[in-house]
C-alpha cells in the first residue's frame, strides 16, 4: 500500500471532512458566494508564497542532488509559473496583484504555512513532504472527483474553470509525483513506529486544509 493510503486511512474522518467541505461542495454545484471565492483567491496567493518557502526548505532537506533538484524545480514552477497562473485566474473575479499583496493574512493562512514549515524544520525531508500532502494530492482529488461527478454543474458554474484546472492531466502529473516521491522517501525513511508521527502530522495539516475552506466561507 502505498505510504499516502496509509496515511489517508490512518485519518480518514478528517479527509473527508476536507474534501466533502462545504466550500467544496459550493463550487461543485456554483451555490459559493462569489465573496467566499475572492477571499480564498487572496489567501491562496499567499499561501502560495509560503508554500515556495516550504519546498525551498525540502532542498536543504534532501539528502541527494536528486531530491534537491527535483524540490529545486517545485520552487521554480511555484514561483515562476504558478503564481503568474494565479495572478492571472484572479484577474478574471477583478482582483489585482497589488491586492493581494496588501492583503494581510488571514489567521488560518498563518496557522497552516507555519505549520507546514514547522514541521520541515523540526523533522526531517519525509515530516515535510507528508505535511505538504493534503494540498498537493487533496487538491487533485477534489478536481479530479467534482469533474467525474454528473451532478456537478457545468454550464454558468463560474467555479468550472478551478474544477477542471486540478481535475486536468498536467495537474495530475504533479500529484502522481507527489505520491511516488512519498513512496521513494518512506523507503529508506519510514518505520512502523515512526508512521504514528506522520499520521498524525497528515491529520493535523489536512484538518488545517478544511480550516481554510472555512475561512473563505466565513468571510463571505
Amino acid at each position: 500500500m502505498r505510504l499516502f493510503d496509509r496515511l489517508r486511512d490512518a485519518c480518514r474522518d478528517d479527509w473527508q471532512a476536507y474534501i466533502d467541505h462545504p466550500f467544496v461542495a459550493g463550487m461543485a454545484d456554483g451555490s459559493l458566494p462569489e465573496a467566499a471565492f475572492r477571499h480564498y483567491l487572496v489567501q491562496d496567493y499567499l499561501f502560495l508564497i509560503h508554500f515556495a518557502r516550504a519546498w525551498a526548505l525540502a532542498v536543504y532537506k534532501a539528502d541527494n542532488l536528486a531530491d534537491m533538484r527535483a524540490a529545486s524545480e517545485v520552487v521554480h514552477g511555484i514561483l515562476d509559473v504558478e503564481m503568474k497562473l494565479h495572478v492571472d485566474y484572479c484577474a478574471g473575479f477583478g482582483i489585482s496583484p497589488a491586492e493581494m499583496e496588501a492583503a494581510p493574512e488571514a489567521d488560518e493562512t498563518m496557522a497552516y504555512t507555519r505549520y507546514v514549515l514547522e514541521a520541515g524544520l523540526a523533522g526531517d525531508v519525509l515530516d515535510l513532504h507528508v505535511a505538504l500532502a493534503p494540498c498537493v494530492i487533496g487538491y487533485g482529488e477534489i478536481g479530479a472527483r467534482l469533474a467525474a461527478d454528473p451532478a456537478t454543474k457545468r454550464e454558468g458554474n463560474p467555479y468550472l474553470s478551478w474544477i477542471e484546472m486540478y481535475a486536468g492531466d498536467e495537474y495530475r502529473e504533479v500529484m502522481d509525483g507527489a505520491l511516488a516521491h512519498l513512496d521513494v522517501l518512506a523507503e529508506s525513511r519510514l518505520t512502523e513506529a515512526r508512521f504514528e508521527r506522520l499520521s498524525r502530522t497528515f491529520g493535523q495539516a489536512t484538518r488545517l486544509e478544511a480550516a481554510f475552506w472555512q475561512m473563505g466561507l466565513d468571510r463571505a
